[in-house]
């Protein structure tokens, strides 16, 4: 049973510099409209860069004017045209959890007096695995089949209630031991208002931050068991059931149980909290780590630790009780006052949980029942909540923990983690997210050691203005995390994690609005970069820069590789971001010089003095007394001196006869379906310039541009391409393995210069928008 319906959030964020009233930020989402999209509204631009250009058809618009007004922003991720179906809409593997409502099957189930049956997570085997069928034969039960007394939450949650299963997903545990130590972001995420008694009906709900917002997840109430036990995660309590139904609904996020087996304990923190992650490599420690983990524990950071696996045996143990290959939660971070006879001060402490819950702990100075513990007052160890039992949880000093295990995992919590009656006087980080996304033979340019495509890549400017509060060297703190998106959930497709990673440049401040080129990485070393390209999920460093404008360029590894990411840039002081754009249009000729592989064309050599005798030769005798010719006629014409050997120093077969036809329509305002020679001479100047553009291009001679080359040579051309608008042409022009060929690009460069010359003839005002009855948008588009 599920239901689809439109639903609308607003969310309020809550920004604060520390010198004044919180700043708030409203944002109402819409879900589940009629045409089974979304729509967003409020004080933020969900465009790219570039102006928006707007174009209007039809009859009858609610502005009073002839035509609807239609708005097409530049989005940053791959573009959709207007009015057609979208595969990624078809094919979004979350678009029917999002679009259940948890209120309405509530209701449904009430009336109908029956418990909901999750069509989007169904009972059976392809629920927990996906690459193999189950060990065992697993029974799906709800609680009140498993014990007699369910409860959703026994006497408050607490680190201690979750115990693993049979399920590798230690990182998770970890993460919910952390989680439930800040009570309020817990209630946000496993809403407390639910229980086996009043009103229930099988149904419950979670929350969770999925790749930029917050998303309701519901799910039924029936759990894979083996014998009448349950066999993943669980509490200790036989009767609780609010950690298994938790780990239930992020299962159902990402596809399968299988998929939660091996991850990062900060992907579950960032899932929990919509902060971004930090990863410290422990034996590459700052001087300054206890400083950072003091602070984020005292701003209710979500941490974990582990020491990497044994690559010989499973989550080996070692002899001082920690165990290889396993997460582990931080639940406290302070610093503990000691006085002795012989010393006195305050010694570095951190308390660390094994999420099995069990007697696996360390075994070192400050262990359970250690004798270090005999120097602190009774006092002070009830304050800490010190206790001896075997429950996975221990007490190490900084010195020992830094020393023995390997890496350390941050989620510093958003600018909308707090609430704004939590603040208390506390900074929050200014954020900004960016959505992309790497599109093979378009912007999927690898890493900076692919520097021909490199540049390629999605390109963000990021300007910082003020230093942070107390920075003595007037430098400015930034997180940048680059985060792909999806991957888990289509392992089942045999996708895992995309190896990835960015880089930092310095912009100079003369530099104009548009995608850095080429030359410019050439040229320039970058200022920052992340600590290492992985295959993680997200993929995030601590920069401190002065004050400027900077480019981040967020990249795979590899190039040719498609994927959807999520940047996030997290600052002390406000900043602004945007996606590198240009608006589409034509260059004008004293500004087209200045483009960097501009072919200004030279006179004619005698080998072309003699192609253009035989061409006006050709015409004339093919046009007749009218001097006109078709498609058919000018594709003999031209074919008959580009295919003569010498002619071009490419392969070449000659124009088809789809591209003779754009020629024509290039210059036929009146649709006869002919060109005139004065409209042949123009149009040879084009094809000069173009064929001397391509050469420059094409330098294996083997008659092909690389589709990352496109860009570069229709600048040369003329032409200025906004990323929405680049994107569809190497879509429209490109062969499948990304290379365009002598003829595709001509075509290509004609079509261009026809819609440009028609929208300009529209846009009398140049106010990049036109409005076209039905007939003659029909025409400009078609008669191309």
């Amino acid at each position: 049973m599920s239901y689809t319906t439109r639903t609308t959030r607003t969310v309020r964020t809550f920004y604060s510099d520390g010198r004044g009233p919180p700043k708030v930020e409203t944002k109402t989402y819409t879900y589940g409209d009629d045409s089974g999209g979304s729509s967003v509204n409020g004080g933020f631009n969900i465009g790219g860069g570039g102006r928006r250009f707007q174009i209007r058809v039809g009859g009858g618009g609610q502005d009073g004017s002839d035509q609807p007004n239609y708005s097409a922003p530049a989005f940053s991720q791959r573009p959709q045209v207007i009015g057609r179906a979208s595969r990624k809409e078809k094919k979004d593997p979350f678009s029917g959890v999002i679009n259940q409502s948890y209120d309405e099957i509530k209701r449904r189930c009430q009336e109908e007096g029956c418990l909901f049956e999750d069509p989007e997570f169904e009972a059976e085997d392809s629920s927990i695995f996906f690459s193999r069928a189950p060990p065992r034969p697993f029974e799906w039960k709800r609680p009140h089949e498993i014990c007699d007394n369910p409860v959703f939450i026994a006497d408050g949650a607490s680190r201690f209630d979750v115990q693993q299963g049979e399920l590798g997903d230690c990182w998770l545990l970890a993460a919910i031991a952390s989680l439930t130590v800040n009570q309020r972001l817990f209630a946000k995420v496993v809403p407390p208002d639910q229980s086996f008694e009043d009103g229930y009906c099988g149904l419950f709900r979670f929350h969770f931050w999925r790749q930029g917002e917050w998303v309701e997840v519901v799910v039924d109430d029936r759990l894979p068991t083996y014998y009448g036990q349950l066999t993943f995660m669980h509490s200790v309590d036989k009767n609780e059931f609010w950690s298994a139904l938790l780990e239930k609904a992020y299962a159902k996020l990402e596809g399968s149980y299988e998929s939660l087996k091996g991850g990062s304990t900060c992907e579950a923190m960032v899932d929990f909290t919509g902060g971004v992650s930090e990863f410290f490599d422990l034996r590459k420690a700052p001087p300054n780590l206890f400083s950072i983990m003091l602070k984020a524990s005292q701003r209710g950071s979500l941490m974990g630790c582990s020491i990497d696996a044994d690559p010989n045996q499973l989550e080996a143990r070692l002899s001082n009780g920690l165990v290889m290959g396993h997460a582990y939660s931080i639940t406290s971070v302070l610093l503990m006052d000691i006085e002795t006879p012989s010393m006195s001060g305050k010694i570095p402490m951190v308390r660390v949980r094994n999420p099995w819950g069990n007697e696996a702990e360390w075994k070192g100075r400050w262990s359970d029942q250690s004798r270090e513990w005999s120097l602190i007052p009774d006092s002070q160890k009830e304050s800490m909540g010190l206790t001896f039992d075997d429950d996975g949880e221990f007490w190490m000093s900084f010195d020992d923990f830094s020393k023995n295990f390997e890496k350390l995992e941050i989620c510093n919590l958003g600018p909308d983690s707090l609430e704004e009656d939590e603040l208390d006087g506390k900074k929050r980080w200014e954020g900004h997210t960016e959505n992309g996304e790497w599109i093979p033979r378009v912007n999927a340019g690898g890493c900076r050691n692919y520097l021909d495509t490199f540049w390629t890549n999605p390109q963000y400017r990021v300007t910082l203005t003020d230093p942070d509060d107390d920075d003595d060297d007037d430098l400015c703190t930034m997180l940048v995390g680059v985060l792909q998106k999806d991957r888990r959930k289509k392992r089942k497709e045999g996708l895992d994690m995309l190896t990835i990673g960015y880089v930092i440049y310095k912009i100079p401040d003369d530099t104009k609005e548009g995608p850095l080129p080429l030359n410019f990485f050439k040229y320039n070393a970058s200022c920052a970069k992340s600590n290492s390209f992985i295959n993680m999920r997200e993929v995030c460093t601590r920069h401190k820069l002065p004050p400027g404008q900077y480019c981040i360029i967020p990249s795979t590894f590899e190039p040719h590789q498609e994927g959807n990411f999520l940047l996030r840039l997290y600052t002390e002081q406000c900043a602004h971001s945007h996606e590198l754009d240009e608006e589409t249009g034509i260059i004008e000729e004293q500004e087209v010089k200045k483009v960097p592989g501009y072919r200004e064309i030279p006179p004619p050599t005698d080998e072309e003095q003699e192609q253009e005798q035989a061409l006006k030769a050709s015409f004339r005798r093919v046009a007749g007394d009218d001097m006109e010719i078709d498609a058919y006629e000018l594709r003999d014409i031209l074919n008959a001196v580009f295919t003569k050997e010498g002619s071009v120093e490419f392969v070449f077969d000659g124009f088809s006869l789809d591209t003779t036809r754009s020629m024509v329509a290039m210059h036929d305002g009146d649709l006869s379906g002919k060109l005139g020679f004065d409209e042949f001479k123009v149009l040879w100047a084009d094809l000069r310039r173009w064929k001397g553009v391509f050469k420059e291009y094409d330098r294996d001679r083997s008659g092909n541009l690389s589709s990352y080359e496109l860009r570069s040579a229709l600048h040369a051309s003329g032409f200025r391409l906004s990323n929405r608008t680049f994107s569809a042409l190497v879509m429209r022009y490109s062969s499948k393995n990304g290379n365009i060929e002598f003829g595709d690009f001509i075509l290509c460069a004609i079509r261009m210069k026809t819609m440009l010359a028609s929208f300009r003839n529209i846009d009398v005002d140049n106010s990049g928008h036109a409005a076209f009855d039905v007939d003659t948008f029909i025409q400009t588009v078609m008669y191309s």
